[in-house]
């Protein structure tokens, strides 16, 4: 069974570019580089009060272009592939991010994946740009990205969203071969999207292997049903885990930065595991998030009622050998690459500074599992 891991690249201040030449080592399937216009962090809790690390950045918000800096990274290595995880289609034009696709396709010799989403609150509306319909505006973005990229000479289209007239896009493939679509998708609209559209997939949201392997299955069902073949789609996971042992997992599961984790999941898939969710019964989680409305005194409430055992329950924690143990059930259920997000490092500089080495560790405890 071949099973990979995946890079991160930050596109935040500091920015660590330098890092890609590690990345592009023949170790991971992938470099994997978000694009936010804000993090998932509240402000108001990233003070000195709450956590050292507001003392190392001032703002966990300092984002920096997705595609510019996969455009830069592109050009530092040469051989593993690239992919946004993920752009949405509310703040991009589908001819414009077409155009970006090809051209990075282009910088990196055909090694570019574009990961596509359908958005969130706090990287849109704060903006001005309509969030209304962002799973109708998705699909007809693919729509319009593969019109151009597929179409000889002028188009046309008009749709709910876009209209083009007499639009072109002649630039050819690199190597005669269009850019792969991966989709951020949890709901079964999405998820039936991605199996008639995409070539990857990354879940918003799945926290265990029965629930992956179900989402999954409605994936390739829908890609079968309009006759795709499925056989070379992608199925990953972007994994948030907390690496340590039994005394590290407690203090991390004391910091608010690290309770934060919960603010990002939905009230349903909470409830599933048998908790309240402490922002009510209708949080729609990263949906919702808007970073600058979660007060000082909402936030500590929250970090009040939270039940720390809730963490435990619906993520991988503790040493590299008992994460590495669930990742094999996702493995299982038919993921073939993943990326961990070790958050205990959320708990402040002193666990982040081994972050890093923790993951690289469970990595190889993973590849035991996967390959004995």
């Amino acid at each position: 069974m071949k099973v990979q891991p995946a890079a991160f690249l930050r596109t935040t201040l500091p920015l660590g570019i330098d890092m890609v030449g590690e990345y592009d080592s023949g170790r991971y399937h992938s470099i994997w580089l978000p694009d936010h216009m804000v993090s998932f962090w509240p402000d108001s809790i990233w003070t000195p009060e709450f956590t050292d690390l507001a003392k190392a950045s001032p703002s966990p918000h300092r984002h920096l272009d997705g595609m510019a800096v996969s455009a830069a990274a592109a050009v530092l290595t040469k051989n593993t592939p690239l992919a946004t995880t993920v752009i949405d289609t509310v703040r991009r034009h589908p001819s414009l991010l077409a155009q970006s696709a090809l051209t990075i396709s282009h910088l990196s010799k055909g090694r570019f994946i574009l990961g596509l989403g359908s958005g969130e609150l706090e990287n849109t509306v704060p903006y001005g740009f309509d969030f209304r319909k962002p799973v109708s505006r998705l699909e007809e973005s693919i729509k319009v990205i593969k019109l151009l990229w597929h179409s000889d000479g002028p188009v046309d289209f008009e749709g709910e969203f876009y209209k083009l007239e007499h639009a072109r896009m002649d630039t050819e493939f690199y190597d005669g071969k269009a850019p792969p679509i991966w989709m951020g998708a949890a709901g079964p609209r999405m998820l039936g999207i991605t199996g008639r559209e995409a070539d990857g997939w990354w879940p918003a949201g799945s926290y265990t292997p029965e629930d992956y392997a179900a989402k999954l299955k409605t994936i390739t069902d829908a890609g079968e049903a309009v006759g795709r073949d499925m056989a070379g789609f992608t199925p990953a996971l972007t994994q948030i885990c907390l690496i340590g042992d039994e005394g590290e997992i407690d203090e991390m599961l004391e910091q608010p930065m690290v309770k934060s984790i919960i603010a990002m999941l939905n009230a349903k898939d909470v409830e599933q595991f048998g908790y309240q969710h402490p922002m009510g019964s209708n949080w729609r989680g990263i949906m919702d998030f808007d970073p600058h409305v979660l007060t000082r005194e909402r936030m500590i409430r929250f970090c009040e009622e939270l039940d720390t055992r809730m963490i435990r329950d619906i993520f991988p924690v503790g040493t590299p050998k008992q994460v590495a143990a669930k990742i094999k059930g996702f493995a299982d259920a038919g993921m073939r690459v993943y990326k961990l997000m070790e958050y205990g490092a959320m708990g402040g500089i002193r666990f982040s500074a081994n972050s890093a080495a923790k993951v690289r560790e469970t990595e190889d405890e993973i590849q035991k599992l996967v390959e004995g």
